[in-house]
């Protein structure tokens, strides 16, 4: 089993000192010969933070695009009427008499009898 390597007291204030420097987590895990997850772990247990990082002095500063006249006129127009492309034709159900019925259903039975076969 291999053991974990421990932290002595040297090995804490040089860990605080550096990330109070603003080194990164693998820099120090380098320089103190742990692993990165290690460093972090120490980092947590100790309540250390990294904080809110100063902006910059020369923020950039992106202006929104303007829209072109022509789209605006095109979206500012009024619409007259709405057309629609198709028309829904509605059917009426049509009516059978009795003796259509009894051939259609006729059919249906003959159909059903020769699918069985």
């Amino acid at each position: 089993m291999i053991s974990a390597m421990s932290w002595d007291a040297e090995d804490v204030a040089l860990l605080k000192t550096l990330w109070a420097t603003g080194e990164s987590a693998a820099e120090i895990a380098r320089l103190l010969s742990h692993s990165r997850n290690a460093v972090c772990a120490k980092l947590l247990r100790l309540g250390l933070k990294r904080g809110h990082r100063p902006p910059t002095s020369k923020p950039k500063i992106v202006s929104v695009p303007k829209r072109k006249p022509a789209l605006l006129a095109a979206c500012a127009r009024p619409v007259d009427k709405v057309v629609y492309a198709r028309k829904r034709v509605v059917t009426q159900p049509k009516e059978f008499t009795k003796s259509q019925l009894r051939a259609m259903l006729a059919e249906a039975t003959a159909n059903t009898a020769r699918l069985l076969r």
